[in-house]
């Protein structure tokens, strides 16, 4: 099933075409575990095409919009879902593509679960820095948690800005956020104390959910720790600007 599945959704991922049903319906009987395998399978084959992992996505925090049930959960990032800024990202290709602004963490020392605190994330963490997700699942239709999960956290690209900032720095429970359309739209506004209270601890719960299948955060990790704001739908021509407060900006373009 895992295998059959995340081929499914791979194919669906390079296509551009959603599948008609989710994966649960795909694959009866599909449970949280099932679906972090069909993860790791997706994640399998990517890797076979030549991409590499570089560091993790943690979502469903329950900051600001209503979700499934059951979150967190936690995605893989590959290095052919990184863009760079301004660089044309295909809207066209993704199934109702949303973006999310969030703070990303640069592991500078590996953290093995469980046990993992506030206080162990900060002083293993390299720096932060601005980041854009795009999320777009690749099935049609309402999911519960571990379709979500099943299809990477419905990750579809990233792009990070700025320069990385010493956690010593700032406190990043009050790192404020804004969020511009390139029309100059204010069209959200957020602060890191709406992800589990501290985005740090967002990261401690990745560490230590993958510790309990024997998985480390490696030094040079990239982690979104979860958005800021609510997720805002991306049209075709769209541009994005997210301002967070002594982290710098980041800009995607969508084509």
């Amino acid at each position: 099933m895992n295998d059959a599945l995340a081929g499914r959704l791979w194919d669906a991922w390079r296509s551009g075409t959603a599948l008609e049903a989710t994966p649960s319906a795909l694959a009866p009987g599909l449970d949280l575990d099932a679906a972090y395998a069909v993860q790791r399978a997706i994640a399998g084959r990517r890797t076979a095409d030549g991409e590499r992992g570089i560091g993790w996505k943690v979502g469903l925090t329950g900051a600001v919009e209503p979700r499934p049930p059951g979150g967190p959960i936690y995605g893989r990032l590959l290095s052919g879902m990184v863009a760079a800024e301004l660089e044309p990202i295909d809207a066209g290709r993704m199934h109702e593509p949303e973006i999310e602004a969030e703070i990303a963490f640069v592991m500078g020392r590996r953290l093995d679960g469980p046990g993992v605190t506030i206080a162990d994330v900060l002083a293993a963490t390299r720096g932060v820095m601005p980041a854009l997700e795009i999320i777009a699942s690749r099935w049609r239709g309402e999911g519960a948690t571990h379709d979500f999960v099943a299809d990477n956290a419905a990750s579809a690209h990233v792009v990070l800005g700025g320069r990385l900032v010493s956690v010593e720095d700032i406190d990043l429970r009050l790192t404020g956020m804004a969020l511009w359309h390139g029309d100059g739209r204010l069209l959200a506004t957020g602060a890191g104390a709406r992800v589990l209270g501290h985005p740090a601890q967002a990261v401690a719960w990745l560490a230590n959910a993958l510790g309990a299948h024997g998985e480390p955060l490696e030094a040079g990790d990239v982690v979104l720790s979860g958005s800021l704001a609510a997720a805002l739908p991306v049209r075709s021509g769209d541009t994005f600007a997210a301002e967070l407060a002594g982290l710098g900006t980041v800009s995607a373009r969508f084509a």
